[in-house]
């Protein structure tokens, strides 16, 4: 256990040692999610107060029209909530008839906005504060303004570039038609009264009130389908998680449409090697967790969607029959190019809390791309996801775009159990990262006993959709070399942001260990 407690990776952060504690990626939101806690609330409490304030403080990366996944430990059990939405009704193939991929902005990438639906069911089932304490921190940072934190204010100046045809965007979350920058205060009024009228309703006005049919006649204006019986429709669902063994512990996901399946799917192939037996950031750890990923995904891209479409169990891809025949597979001197092989013969922001009586909330909510699709309803400061786009355009695919249907989602919280109790709530935020960093962390914790601090720290491997890899600056040059001579194929000048953001709680024996990624603004905090 003494080595649990090196940090052998340059970092400028270390743990967070107490017994209530929240990180995320903005410390405005760990500390609204902190001050619910000294107020008597539990995790639960802290985490939506936490999730609430982000889409003030972190709006680059997710809004009040965001989607949620979460998984609630509430102190004996393991609950999963499915807050995505629906496409809507009207959505069909041939709308986007003559497209060879789906858009990536506008109306037609918008689906039914799931979080605030997720914010309610989830208060109410094990809250303890009343709903409309949870909105004090982000409705005062968005009526008074809040200090715009650096990584923020980087992707917010891309994001003024990229939705510049956007009027109601620039209207809302640009000043004088460029974004804030780092160290200027900016603020929003209109998110200040959204947020007040939700609050108030208990979100009833966003689904079958005045701000839905705000929404709608937005839709309406520029060609959109958005009707008001697909928000006023929509419900989150609470679900029993997926999971798979590993190492003597248990990882959980949240069930398809999310790809949690494919965290689970490479964890399972990985159990068939002695991945530790290798040194720590060698070329075959990483050559190992790469093939194992590229199998995973491909089985993700290929069947999951949503539930009520997907022709393959999930559980059908975690047997040990299916698990050990892709495992041998993998050849540890060559790099390869999977393909889904069908069992049957016929891709954000990111936070998690825990409170001294055992609960712990592992939580997710993204606008997708940025600021999602552009869209910004008029003077509610709302900005709508573009969770539409992880729809394909593939005639009898189980992903293939259709009315009232929910699509493939990267966002996935995880939740790690031992002996069937609490062990430790994560997530990597970051599009496909997401599955990746998840089983980096994994491996880093349990193969290589690394405390959550330095798992974050270290260099991460990416993956993209065509099984082209990225390494960050870390890895040595001849663990790079020796990738390529195996036929791995590289992205040329990655992007930073590509390899995600962690957050990570883990149960001590009289307490937790907290990590936040030092690849974001955020910080893990607690008492």
């Amino acid at each position: 256990m003494n080595d649990f407690w090196k940090f052998p990776y340059p970092s400028q952060r270390m743990p967070v040692m107490a017994s209530n504690v929240v990180a995320t990626s903005q410390p405005l939101a760990a500390q609204a999610g902190l001050r619910m806690l000294l107020e008597g609330g539990n995790a639960v409490d802290a985490a939506l107060a936490t999730a609430i304030t982000l889409t003030v403080v972190e709006p680059t990366s997710n809004g009040i029209g965001s989607d949620a996944f979460a998984l609630v430990w509430d102190g004996q059990k393991l609950h999963g909530i499915n807050g995505s939405g629906r496409s809507p009704k009207a959505w069909s193939l041939e709308r986007f008839a003559g497209l060879d991929e789906m858009p990536t902005s506008g109306w037609d990438t918008v689906t039914v906005p799931g979080a605030v639906d997720t914010w309610v069911q989830v208060s109410q089932k094990f809250g303890k504060l009343p709903f409309d304490d949870l909105f004090v921190p982000a409705i005062e940072y968005a009526q008074n303004g809040f200090i715009v934190s650096p990584l923020t204010a980087e992707r917010w100046a891309t994001a003024a570039q990229t939705y510049k045809h956007f009027a109601d965007f620039g209207k809302t979350f640009c000043l004088d038609g460029r974004a804030p920058r780092s160290g200027e205060l900016f603020r929003c009024p209109a998110q200040a009264r959204t947020l007040e009228v939700i609050a108030a309703s208990k979100g009833e006005s966003f689904y079958r009130g005045d701000l839905a049919d705000r929404i709608v006649h937005s839709s309406k204006l520029a060609g959109g389908a958005m009707s008001p019986e697909d928000l006023a429709n929509h419900s989150s669902e609470w679900e029993e998680p997926i999971s798979v063994d590993y190492r003597g512990v248990c990882l959980h996901e949240i069930r398809p449409n999310g790809q949690g399946l494919a965290a689970l799917i490479a964890l399972g192939l990985l159990r068939e090697f002695d991945i530790g037996s290798y040194s720590v950031d060698s070329a075959d750890m990483i050559h190992l967790q790469i093939e194992a990923m590229k199998i995973a995904l491909a089985e993700a891209y290929q069947h999951i969607s949503d539930p009520s479409h997907m022709t393959i169990a999930p559980e059908d891809f975690l047997t040990e029959n299916f698990l050990g025949r892709r495992a041998r597979e993998i050849q540890m001197d060559q790099a390869a190019q999977p393909t889904s092989q069908n069992l049957l013969t016929h891709g954000t922001v990111y936070l998690t809390a825990a409170d001294q009586n055992g609960m712990m909330v592992s939580y997710i909510q993204s606008n997708y791309m940025g600021f999602g699709s552009g869209i910004v309803v008029p003077e509610t400061g709302i900005s709508l996801q573009n969770r539409g786009c992880g729809f394909v355009l593939k005639k009898g695919h189980p992903n293939c775009v259709a009315g009232g249907k929910r699509p493939f989602h990267t966002i996935i919280p995880g939740f790690v159990t031992r002996n069937k109790k609490a062990l430790m709530s994560f997530g990597v935020m970051g599009g496909n990262m997401q599955a990746q960093g998840h089983v980096q962390m994994m491996v880093r914790i349990f193969d290589y006993v690394q405390n959550p601090q330095a798992a974050c720290d270290a260099p991460r491997w990416y993956v993209d959709e065509n099984f082209r890899i990225a390494l960050e600056p870390g890895f040595s040059l001849r663990v790079v070399d020796e990738l390529q001579r195996r036929g791995h194929a590289f992205i040329e000048d990655p992007p930073g942001h590509l390899f995600g953001g962690a957050q990570l709680i883990y149960c001590l024996e009289d307490a937790y260990c907290a990590a936040s990624d030092l690849r974001k603004d955020g910080q893990a905090i607690g008492y």
